[in-house]
């Protein structure tokens, strides 16, 4: 007997599924061909809305609603959409969810690494059938971009800067033309309508490989920013937070507010190299401090407090998270810590209990 489980990380399209349909039934606005939805209703689906029946629809993104536009707009048109920022800006979020509520399917996903072979872009083969019959369309095994350009729907392609230049420079037939030249067989596959590729970068990271400016020409580029507020990152924080943890089917906890507002706010003033008054200038740790690492912190924060301690988030359950983000390199950022926990934590009032709990972590 096969016992049912429940998935991890449900993807984009299942997981919103009633938001998906309810929104599509409402949208009686222009869809570009082989589009679920208006352009003007994916902008919905992002940032968040009620809509006339009564269905809320939550935000994914928290930012500039202008952005979104100019990202769903390139997608409506013959150009693929690059999604570039930090690491921790939510753009595989926002990918993610622009495929979804495009397409109704975010899985046509190529991930880029080091190691991420032209095949993966292009086509591969079924070796086996391929010995056996020599080439042939039953021995080809398409890449997402392929099958994306095959059924009209969006590819994803993750950390395109990761992937080598040459083989990032397979995708500019694809774009330029609409085309997949098949040489082995003699053919191509054209690309229907309702077809285009987001792809995601960033310059932060090491092993990135730049782009090509025929390559980059072909994209139209949207930077994600880093949250501008504290309050827009706190209420970022607070929603993915609440999201993993019955994802993860954590214990119901009391609010963690105050805690969270501590790790947005240190992460904000070592990332800016100044404190929150603009009293005191910081030096600033190698690490990004992003968005992204604040969740993790706080979501570890949240499991060794609901399993270890006693259900309320404390100081000491986000210390140990807060000094791994930090201390990437151990000389250097190590010294920064030392100096921001000793000039700024320790004089603060009523953040003793968070001075101690670093120290001891910190050694």
């Amino acid at each position: 007997m096969t016992v049912p489980t429940a998935l991890l990380r449900p993807h984009a399209e299942d997981a919103y599924a009633g938001e998906l349909t309810a929104l599509a039934a409402a949208d009686d606005r222009p869809r570009p061909p082989g589009w679920r939805m208006s352009p003007a209703a994916v902008v919905t689906y992002l940032l968040g809305g009620t809509l006339a029946d009564g269905t809320v629809v939550t935000p994914k993104y928290v930012g500039p609603r202008r952005l979104l536009e100019v990202a769903v707009a390139t997608l409506a048109t013959d150009r693929a959409l690059l999604l570039l920022g930090v690491p921790g800006t939510a753009k595989t979020w926002v990918s993610e969810h622009l495929a979804a509520a495009v397409s109704g399917d975010s899985t046509l996903l190529v991930q880029g690494t080091s190691g991420t072979p032209e095949e993966a872009i292009r086509y591969g083969w079924n070796y086996a059938r391929l010995l056996a019959e020599g080439p042939s369309a039953g021995a080809l095994v398409p890449s997402p971009v392929l099958t994306a350009m095959r059924t009209g729907r969006i590819a994803r392609v993750e950390e395109l800067s990761r992937i080598p230049s040459d083989v990032q420079d397979a995708l500019i037939t694809v774009l330029s033309e609409k085309t997949l030249p098949v040489p082995e067989l003699g053919t191509e596959v054209q690309a229907v309508k309702g077809f285009n590729v987001i792809a995601t970068a960033n310059d932060r990271d090491r092993g990135v490989n730049e782009l090509s400016s025929a390559l980059r020409r072909r994209f139209n580029t949207v930077v994600l920013p880093l949250p501008a507020s504290f309050d827009d990152e706190v209420d970022i924080v607070t929603r993915r937070v609440a999201q993993l943890g019955r994802s993860l089917e954590l214990p119901e906890l009391p609010p963690a507010l105050e805690e969270i507002r501590r790790v947005v706010g240190v992460f904000r003033e070592l990332r800016s190299g100044v404190t929150a008054d603009g009293r005191t200038k910081l030096k600033s740790p190698s690490g990004t401090l992003s968005t992204a690492e604040a969740i993790s912190v706080v979501t570890a924060g949240l499991t060794l407090s609901a399993h270890f301690g006693d259900g309320v988030l404390r100081p000491a359950d986000i210390a140990a998270g807060m000094v791994g983000a930090v201390i990437r390199d151990p000389a250097a950022d190590a010294v920064v810590w030392t100096e921001y926990l000793e000039v700024v934590v320790r004089e603060r009032r009523g953040w003793g209990e968070f001075y101690r709990a670093c120290r001891e972590v910190s050694g």
